[in-house]
Protein backbone atom coordinates (compact mmCIF):
# COMPACT_ATOMS: atom_id res chain seq x y z
CA UNK A 1 0.00 0.00 0.00
CA UNK A 2 1.06 3.28 -0.82
CA UNK A 3 2.17 5.43 2.30
CA UNK A 4 -0.04 8.11 3.55
CA UNK A 5 1.09 11.80 3.50
CA UNK A 6 1.27 13.54 6.13
CA UNK A 7 -1.87 16.00 4.55
CA UNK A 8 -3.69 12.83 4.51
CA UNK A 9 -3.28 12.04 7.85
CA UNK A 10 -4.53 15.38 9.07
CA UNK A 11 -7.85 14.87 6.55
CA UNK A 12 -8.56 11.55 8.43
CA UNK A 13 -7.64 12.15 12.06
CA UNK A 14 -10.87 13.78 13.11
CA UNK A 15 -12.41 10.61 11.93
CA UNK A 16 -9.81 8.11 14.32
CA UNK A 17 -11.31 11.02 17.04
CA UNK A 18 -14.94 9.96 16.29
CA UNK A 19 -13.93 6.33 16.36
CA UNK A 20 -11.96 7.17 19.65
CA UNK A 21 -9.18 4.41 18.32
CA UNK A 22 -6.22 5.20 15.93
CA UNK A 23 -4.63 2.96 13.73
CA UNK A 24 -1.08 1.58 14.34
CA UNK A 25 -1.35 1.58 10.79
CA UNK A 26 -2.78 4.23 9.25
CA UNK A 27 -2.27 3.14 5.85
CA UNK A 28 -5.07 0.38 6.48
CA UNK A 29 -8.10 2.85 7.67
CA UNK A 30 -6.58 4.76 4.25
CA UNK A 31 -7.73 1.89 2.27
CA UNK A 32 -10.47 1.40 3.97
CA UNK A 33 -11.33 4.81 2.55
CA UNK A 34 -10.32 4.62 -1.26
CA UNK A 35 -13.25 3.53 -3.41
CA UNK A 36 -12.60 2.08 -6.24
CA UNK A 37 -13.44 5.21 -8.78
CA UNK A 38 -11.00 6.82 -7.32
CA UNK A 39 -8.18 4.18 -7.46
CA UNK A 40 -9.30 3.27 -10.92
CA UNK A 41 -8.47 7.17 -12.39
CA UNK A 42 -5.73 7.87 -10.35
CA UNK A 43 -3.27 4.69 -10.52
CA UNK A 44 -4.83 1.21 -11.50
CA UNK A 45 -2.60 -0.39 -8.83
CA UNK A 46 -3.76 1.60 -6.19
CA UNK A 47 -5.53 -0.88 -3.69
CA UNK A 48 -9.07 0.24 -3.33
CA UNK A 49 -11.44 -0.79 -0.27
CA UNK A 50 -13.26 -3.87 -1.42
CA UNK A 51 -10.89 -6.57 -0.07
CA UNK A 52 -11.65 -4.39 3.27
CA UNK A 53 -15.25 -4.57 2.61
CA UNK A 54 -15.83 -7.85 2.29
CA UNK A 55 -14.07 -8.69 5.59
CA UNK A 56 -16.07 -6.33 7.55
CA UNK A 57 -19.39 -7.86 6.40
CA UNK A 58 -17.64 -11.10 8.55
CA UNK A 59 -16.68 -8.98 11.29
CA UNK A 60 -20.19 -7.31 11.62
CA UNK A 61 -21.79 -10.17 11.78
CA UNK A 62 -19.58 -11.87 14.11
CA UNK A 63 -20.49 -8.62 16.48
CA UNK A 64 -24.29 -8.55 16.38
CA UNK A 65 -24.14 -12.34 15.98
CA UNK A 66 -22.71 -12.85 19.30
CA UNK A 67 -24.37 -9.83 21.14
CA UNK A 68 -27.60 -11.16 20.14
CA UNK A 69 -27.00 -14.99 22.03
CA UNK A 70 -25.46 -13.27 24.82
CA UNK A 71 -28.55 -10.70 24.73
CA UNK A 72 -31.45 -12.40 23.82
CA UNK A 73 -30.68 -16.22 24.53
CA UNK A 74 -34.35 -16.94 24.29
CA UNK A 75 -35.14 -16.38 21.02
CA UNK A 76 -35.06 -18.62 18.21
CA UNK A 77 -32.75 -19.09 15.72
CA UNK A 78 -34.68 -17.50 12.88
CA UNK A 79 -35.64 -14.49 14.91
CA UNK A 80 -32.25 -13.95 15.38
CA UNK A 81 -31.28 -14.33 12.05
CA UNK A 82 -33.94 -11.51 10.88
CA UNK A 83 -32.70 -8.95 14.06
CA UNK A 84 -29.05 -9.10 12.42
CA UNK A 85 -30.35 -9.05 8.99
CA UNK A 86 -31.94 -6.22 9.32
CA UNK A 87 -28.89 -4.73 11.20
CA UNK A 88 -26.85 -5.42 9.10
CA UNK A 89 -27.89 -3.82 5.88
CA UNK A 90 -27.06 -1.24 3.32
CA UNK A 91 -30.10 1.23 4.79
CA UNK A 92 -28.74 0.58 8.31
CA UNK A 93 -24.96 0.84 7.46
CA UNK A 94 -25.47 3.93 5.54
CA UNK A 95 -26.95 5.40 8.44
CA UNK A 96 -24.30 4.60 10.77
CA UNK A 97 -21.85 6.26 8.21
CA UNK A 98 -23.66 8.88 7.87
CA UNK A 99 -23.58 9.32 12.39
CA UNK A 100 -19.86 9.66 12.15
CA UNK A 101 -19.44 11.81 9.34
CA UNK A 102 -17.44 8.90 6.81
CA UNK A 103 -18.68 10.53 3.63
CA UNK A 104 -16.26 13.37 4.12
CA UNK A 105 -13.64 10.86 4.24
CA UNK A 106 -13.64 8.95 1.30
CA UNK A 107 -11.53 9.34 -1.62
CA UNK A 108 -13.91 9.07 -4.65
CA UNK A 109 -12.87 9.45 -8.20
CA UNK A 110 -13.83 13.24 -9.80
CA UNK A 111 -17.02 11.59 -11.58
CA UNK A 112 -18.39 9.50 -8.77
CA UNK A 113 -17.59 12.53 -6.31
CA UNK A 114 -19.86 15.03 -8.37
CA UNK A 115 -22.65 12.67 -8.50
CA UNK A 116 -23.08 12.73 -5.08
CA UNK A 117 -20.93 9.78 -4.07
CA UNK A 118 -20.38 11.38 -0.55
CA UNK A 119 -23.65 10.69 0.22
CA UNK A 120 -24.74 7.44 -1.95
CA UNK A 121 -26.42 4.98 0.51
CA UNK A 122 -24.10 1.80 -1.28
CA UNK A 123 -20.95 3.26 -1.02
CA UNK A 124 -21.43 4.36 2.70
CA UNK A 125 -22.17 1.36 3.48
CA UNK A 126 -19.73 -0.69 1.91
CA UNK A 127 -17.52 2.15 3.38
CA UNK A 128 -18.39 1.51 6.62
CA UNK A 129 -17.59 -2.53 6.46
CA UNK A 130 -14.41 -1.79 4.77
CA UNK A 131 -13.43 0.34 7.82
CA UNK A 132 -14.59 -2.64 10.08
CA UNK A 133 -12.34 -4.41 8.31
CA UNK A 134 -9.33 -2.20 8.70
CA UNK A 135 -9.98 -1.97 12.29
CA UNK A 136 -10.35 -5.30 12.89
CA UNK A 137 -6.75 -5.84 10.53
CA UNK A 138 -5.44 -3.59 12.71
CA UNK A 139 -6.38 -4.25 16.46
CA UNK A 140 -8.44 -7.36 16.29
CA UNK A 141 -12.30 -8.13 17.18
CA UNK A 142 -12.17 -6.78 20.98
CA UNK A 143 -10.88 -3.53 19.22
CA UNK A 144 -13.66 -3.69 16.60
CA UNK A 145 -15.89 -4.79 19.15
CA UNK A 146 -15.62 -1.39 21.58
CA UNK A 147 -15.67 0.70 18.67
CA UNK A 148 -18.74 -0.83 16.46
CA UNK A 149 -20.76 -2.57 18.95
CA UNK A 150 -22.44 0.72 20.74
CA UNK A 151 -23.34 1.96 16.98
CA UNK A 152 -24.99 -1.57 16.68
CA UNK A 153 -26.59 -1.96 19.81
CA UNK A 154 -29.16 0.83 19.62
CA UNK A 155 -30.66 -0.44 16.62
CA UNK A 156 -30.34 -4.43 18.14
CA UNK A 157 -32.62 -2.93 20.75
CA UNK A 158 -34.85 -1.46 18.29
CA UNK A 159 -35.64 -4.70 15.94
CA UNK A 160 -35.57 -6.79 18.66
CA UNK A 161 -38.65 -5.26 20.64
CA UNK A 162 -40.10 -5.03 17.06
CA UNK A 163 -43.05 -7.79 16.88
CA UNK A 164 -42.41 -8.20 13.53
CA UNK A 165 -38.73 -9.88 14.38
CA UNK A 166 -40.47 -11.77 16.79
CA UNK A 167 -42.29 -15.26 16.06
CA UNK A 168 -44.29 -15.79 19.53
CA UNK A 169 -45.71 -18.63 18.62
CA UNK A 170 -42.46 -20.45 17.81
CA UNK A 171 -40.83 -19.48 20.76
CA UNK A 172 -43.64 -20.46 22.76
CA UNK A 173 -43.90 -23.70 21.02
CA UNK A 174 -40.18 -24.13 21.30
CA UNK A 175 -40.17 -23.65 25.62
CA UNK A 176 -43.45 -25.89 26.39
CA UNK A 177 -41.47 -28.74 24.34
CA UNK A 178 -38.54 -28.13 26.43
CA UNK A 179 -40.46 -28.22 29.51
CA UNK A 180 -43.30 -29.55 29.30
CA UNK A 181 -43.15 -32.23 26.70
CA UNK A 182 -46.43 -30.86 24.98
CA UNK A 183 -47.36 -28.73 22.22
CA UNK A 184 -49.45 -25.50 23.27
CA UNK A 185 -52.99 -25.18 21.80
CA UNK A 186 -54.73 -22.12 20.77
CA UNK A 187 -58.81 -21.28 20.60
CA UNK A 188 -60.63 -18.58 19.74
CA UNK A 189 -62.75 -17.66 22.69
CA UNK A 190 -64.29 -14.33 21.18
CA UNK A 191 -64.86 -12.43 18.34
CA UNK A 192 -65.55 -8.68 19.03
CA UNK A 193 -66.84 -5.87 16.65
CA UNK A 194 -68.76 -5.45 13.41
CA UNK A 195 -67.61 -8.01 10.47
CA UNK A 196 -65.42 -4.92 8.52
CA UNK A 197 -63.37 -4.25 12.17
CA UNK A 198 -63.70 -7.38 14.04
CA UNK A 199 -61.44 -8.73 16.98
CA UNK A 200 -60.27 -11.62 17.62
CA UNK A 201 -59.59 -13.08 21.76
CA UNK A 202 -57.25 -16.18 21.66
CA UNK A 203 -56.54 -18.08 24.62
CA UNK A 204 -53.42 -20.45 24.63
CA UNK A 205 -53.29 -23.74 26.85
CA UNK A 206 -50.50 -26.15 28.12
CA UNK A 207 -52.63 -29.84 28.85
CA UNK A 208 -55.80 -27.59 29.31
CA UNK A 209 -54.35 -24.81 31.72
CA UNK A 210 -54.89 -21.68 29.95
CA UNK A 211 -51.01 -20.01 30.37
CA UNK A 212 -52.18 -16.66 28.44
CA UNK A 213 -54.78 -14.34 26.48
CA UNK A 214 -54.35 -12.07 23.58
CA UNK A 215 -56.12 -10.04 20.77
CA UNK A 216 -55.57 -9.13 17.60
CA UNK A 217 -57.45 -7.95 14.29
CA UNK A 218 -56.62 -11.46 13.02
CA UNK A 219 -56.27 -15.05 14.51
CA UNK A 220 -53.06 -15.16 14.04
CA UNK A 221 -52.13 -12.15 14.98
CA UNK A 222 -54.39 -13.19 18.52
CA UNK A 223 -52.50 -16.16 18.89
CA UNK A 224 -49.20 -14.14 18.85
CA UNK A 225 -50.20 -11.85 21.12
CA UNK A 226 -51.36 -14.57 23.33
CA UNK A 227 -47.82 -16.70 23.17
CA UNK A 228 -46.44 -13.21 24.22
CA UNK A 229 -48.45 -13.22 27.42
CA UNK A 230 -47.59 -16.89 27.92
CA UNK A 231 -43.89 -16.23 27.36
CA UNK A 232 -44.36 -13.46 29.92
CA UNK A 233 -45.96 -14.96 32.78
CA UNK A 234 -43.87 -17.89 32.12
CA UNK A 235 -40.42 -14.63 32.38
CA UNK A 236 -38.80 -15.84 29.10
CA UNK A 237 -39.16 -12.67 27.60
CA UNK A 238 -35.09 -11.37 27.85
CA UNK A 239 -35.18 -7.51 30.11
CA UNK A 240 -33.53 -5.02 26.92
Amino acid sequence: MIEVSSDRADEIAPLQETLEYVFSDLKLLNKALTHKSYANEKNKTLKHNERFEFLGDSVLDVLVSDYLVRQFGDYTEGTLSKIRAAVVNESCLASFARKIELGKYLLLGKGENASGGRDKSSILANAFEAVAGALFRDGGLESASKVFLPLLKTEISEFADSWSFRDFKSDFQEYAQDQFVCTPSYKVVNELGPDHAKEFEVVVSIKNKIIGKGFGKSKKEAEQAAAKIAMENFNRLPDN
